[in-house]
């Protein structure tokens, strides 16, 4: 098969977000307070398995009209289900929402689709005829049931001492290499594990920042904190192939309002489903519209095992990188309809 001579390039950008996104993560991590949502985590449990049902139900649907095979419906439904952490957390943080009602929710379903990565991954490779072993299951589960368990005992504790602290003393050079040395090292064990290494930079975020010893790190790390997004949102600009899109324009242009819409009320019908207001349910059905940096992954996994062919990959990679880049405005637009920020409204 005739391979683009751009896909090598398509690939390496990819990894570079890939890698930005892990650390933003981190980042992301030190601002959540696990015993907040551990309050309300009926919503984004049920409600993420709703939406990713729901997501995947609708692909299913176009693809028995169209005709795709099911393991190309699947993976596309997997694709659109899941949100990007990175960018909606950044929004959140900017409009002091991360500790409103619906903030709350949208942060608790972000942190359930990171999890729900792994067995989609899974699910590919089962379609792909490429399941797991044993031990990889088994070492997946353990590294699942290891960070419920940290991040339980997080939600008891008002303050986490780091396993380093007593050596890091007040040291400020040694804090931030022991927060960094912290949050890499469960990235490490969660990869090597077979789970996510975003999930264990996200984790190791939120003990750092559950940390006395590092209280300070966020503020005066926020410069770098700053860089890596602007990096990041580049580096997204970078996958969009000018030629390609223009021309598909008018194609691309209507998947990206699909996705939006269909995103935006898909989640506002579940979170009013689950006591929340239509317009808080709305607003946040909004923040989790655009299709997230985690399913450049999928997209990618799909095509090294045949499920989507050059052509769609490449149409799925121009629809994620728009839906990132459009998000603000579109939040933005939801949000003067009627959401008042910090109001707690649902």
């Amino acid at each position: 098969m005739h391979m683009d001579p751009l896909m090598p390039a398509l690939v390496g950008i990819v990894f570079v977000i890939l890698v930005l996104a892990v650390l933003l993560l981190f980042f992301a991590g030190m601002e959540i307070s696990i015993p907040e949502l551990k309050k309300g985590w009926r919503v984004p449990v049920v409600g993420t398995l709703l939406q990713i049902a729901a997501s995947v139900g609708c692909v299913l649907a176009i693809g028995w009209w169209l005709d795709w095979p099911s393991g190309r419906a699947l993976l596309l439904g997997f694709v659109v289900s899941l949100s990007s952490t990175a960018v909606v957390l950044k929004l959140l943080r900017d409009e002091g929402e991360v500790g409103t009602p619906i903030g709350r929710d949208v942060v608790g379903v972000l942190l359930v689709q990171d999890v729900a990565i792994i067995p989609m991954l899974m699910a590919i490779g089962f379609l792909a005829g490429d399941a797991p072993s044993k031990t990889t299951l088994i070492a997946q589960l353990m590294a699942g049931v290891g960070i419920i368990g940290l991040l339980g005992f997080v939600a008891k504790k008002e303050h986490v001492p780091l396993p380093i602290g007593k050596w890091l003393g007040d040291d400020k050079e040694l804090q931030v290499l022991g927060a960094f040395a912290v949050a890499f090292g469960l990235a490490f064990l969660t990869g090597i594990a077979g789970l996510s290494t975003a999930l264990g930079a996200f984790v190791g975020g939120v003990v750092v920042g559950a940390s006395r010893e590092t209280e300070w790190i966020h503020e005066s790390l926020y410069p770098f904190h700053v860089f890596l997004l602007a990096a990041f949102f580049v580096s997204i600009g970078m996958m969009i192939d000018p030629g390609f899109l223009w021309d598909r324009l008018p194609i691309v242009l209507a998947l990206l309002v699909a996705v939006l819409v269909t995103n935006t009320f898909l989640n506002a019908i579940i979170f009013h489903t689950l006591g929340r207001s239509w317009r808080s349910s709305v607003y946040g059905g909004a923040m989790l519209s655009q299709i997230g940096e985690f399913s450049f992954v999928l997209a990618a996994v799909g095509l090294r095992v045949g499920l989507i062919e050059e052509f769609a990959y490449r149409s799925t990679i121009a629809v994620i990188a728009l839906s990132l880049l459009v998000t603000p405005i579109w939040i933005a637009t939801v949000r003067r309809w009627g959401h008042a920020p910090g109001s707690g409204v649902g």
